[in-house]
């Protein structure tokens, strides 16, 4: 399979191939298999709301749904490719901002989150397929940062309680608001600083999208009281 064969089996599947390199050695990348260096890898992920409709359809109760979904639609198409599938919430945990990075024309942007400049905010990394093989990927394009023509960075200020600062992001202060009565518009309509970018607003999810993000977001954080 060529990367248009893997780009058409993960869009069937809901998913987005999202570019792909040929690692380096300082690029972090595990070994296929004993012995099998990485001579590809593929990105995968999502932008606006295409996954979420093939993820609502097939979830299953249980935790990290959609962590569980994604698995199910990447393992196949790593067992017909005879590559490893990788994703960013296991341990030890790699690189895959790193990795995005130089797969596609996304940038750091001032909350820390990848801006990408169609996609904006809405868009995420679901998982990666290591190739022992090297194969033809799309370029890396160059276009800019969207936040380096941006001068008011709507962002910064939106916080309701200021906690992206100073490029870092205070979660107790984030997670504190959110167990208040007026965090609960946050956990329903979403993130107010990430709301005020103007990047990508055609691709930003759906409520019913937005309210599920958010809440696994706070629920990964158990209150200490108050």
């Amino acid at each position: 399979m060529d990367y248009a064969d893997i780009a058409g089996a993960l869009a069937a599947r809901g998913l987005q191939a999202r570019g792909g390199f040929h690692p380096q050695d300082a690029d972090a990348v595990p070994e296929v298999r004993a012995g099998a260096a990485a001579r590809t890898v593929v990105l995968i992920g999502n932008a606006g709301g295409a996954a979420w409709q093939a993820f609502d359809v097939a979830r299953t109760p249980g935790a990290d749904p959609l962590d569980r979904w994604a698995r199910a639609q990447v393992q196949p198409l790593a067992a017909r490719l005879g590559a490893r599938d990788v994703y960013p919430g296991e341990r030890p945990f790699l690189p895959f901002q790193r990795w995005a990075r130089l797969a596609e024309d996304v940038h750091t942007s001032p909350l820390g989150l990848l801006i990408h400049p169609q996609y904006g905010l809405w868009h995420a990394y679901r998982g990666a397929l290591l190739l022992a093989e090297p194969i033809a990927v799309p370029e890396r394009g160059n276009r800019p940062s969207p936040c380096d023509s941006c001068p008011r960075k709507p962002c910064l200020a939106a916080c309701p309680v200021g906690s992206f600062v100073n490029g870092r992001f205070d979660s107790d202060s984030c997670h504190g608001y959110l167990r208040t009565a007026p965090g609960a518009d946050c956990l329903d309509a979403g993130c107010q600083a990430r709301n005020a970018c103007p990047v990508g607003l055609a691709h930003r999810y759906g409520p019913d999208q937005i309210r599920f993000h958010m809440r696994a977001f706070h629920d990964e954080r158990p209150s200490t009281g108050g």
